[in-house]
């Protein structure tokens, strides 16, 4: 029986590209949705299947899901942005009778507050070490240069280098900093997949060799055991059941550590789809209570991006209320 999927986010690097995996299955009819009338995945699909959703800090927003499952007899609901993600994961029981394809709430608020995250993880001995910026960062021997970063929020926005003591003293106590060992070495995203028991079916690591806007537009995958191992212990450390991109660095001594988890798809999905592990189509079989390989092997392939126009009616375009705004993923 063929079985309908939501995926919202369709605007985002992340949410065509699951849609456009998705698509390729016979067993699937996909819908797709967004809270931009202008995002390019809703023209993937059939007109009919086309929806426009509040922000995910919109107080209707999981309410509306709520109407679209009803409305459309969906079977499982995809997120792609982290907003989304918070806003459904602790009410996922009003999307009954479909299944929320994302990881519990407890991972995704342990991923996405960054202390919290280093605290679980530490037993792992794969994450720097990590401590409130004020008078726990101050009372700590670090080698300078450190980090400081905001406790919460997604890439590299208000980051900062403490070159030293000084300036570790005079850091605000009111942004809800923390500091961390500096990472000087490669940067590596691992786009890890979890069974319902939390094994690593695949843990595909990849180079971010263009990076724009946060996304990386080119980059090539690669066969690292570490980076591997090192990805899969910190997804089970969390309790991932899904899908996560854990991102890595190296530090002083050369070893890869923590940087931090999206729990989510990540913009550059299309690489790892190529190299040979087509994640959405397997978080689709996770949710709908399939079971997966025990391991799905990848190959080393490179990718770059480039920007690509869908053609569409004038008409059959969406009015929405949020044209023009983006949410922060």
């Amino acid at each position: 029986m063929t079985k309908r999927v939501l995926v919202t986010g369709a605007g985002g690097p992340a949410g065509v590209a699951v849609i456009r995996s998705l698509l390729r299955r016979a067993d699937l009819t996909v819908f797709a949705a967004d809270m931009d009338g202008w995002a390019s995945g809703l023209y993937l699909v059939p007109a009919e299947q086309r929806r426009l959703v509040p922000p995910g800090r919109d107080t209707d927003f999981v309410p509306a899901l709520a109407r679209l499952v009803a409305e459309d007899s969906l079977d499982l609901v995809i997120s792609t942005v982290d907003v989304e993600l918070v806003a459904v994961a602790a009410r996922r029981e009003e999307l009954a009778p479909a299944v929320l394809a994302a990881p519990s709430a407890e991972t995704l608020n342990t991923a996405l507050d960054k202390l919290s995250l280093a605290e679980r993880c530490a037993p792992t001995g794969f994450a720097p070490r990590t401590v409130l910026a004020g008078p726990d960062a101050e009372s700590v021997e670090w080698e300078f240069p450190v980090f400081a970063k905001p406790r919460q929020g997604a890439g590299s926005r208000g980051v900062r280098l403490v070159p030293n003591r000084a300036a570790l003293e005079a850091l605000p106590l009111d942004e809800g900093l923390i500091v961390q060992d500096f990472l000087p070495g490669e940067e590596y995203s691992v786009d890890v997949i979890a069974d319902a028991e939390g094994n690593i079916v695949a843990a595909v690591p990849r180079t971010r060799a263009r990076v724009d806007s946060g996304v990386a537009i080119a980059g090539r995958t690669v066969r690292d055991p570490e980076l591997e191992d090192t990805a899969a212990a910190l997804a089970q450390a969390i309790g991932l059941v899904g899908v996560a991109n854990v991102q890595l660095r190296r530090d002083r001594s050369g070893r890869a550590v923590l940087l931090e988890i999206n729990p989510r798809f990540p913009g550059a999905l299309p690489l790892t789809i190529a190299a040979g592990v087509d994640i959405p189509s397997l978080v689709v079989d996770l949710f709908l209570g399939r079971e997966l390989p025990a391991r799905v092997p990848f190959r080393e392939v490179a990718s770059v991006r480039f920007l690509e126009d869908i053609i569409v009616e004038v008409e059959d375009v969406l009015v929405s209320a949020h044209a023009g705004h983006q949410e922060e993923s």
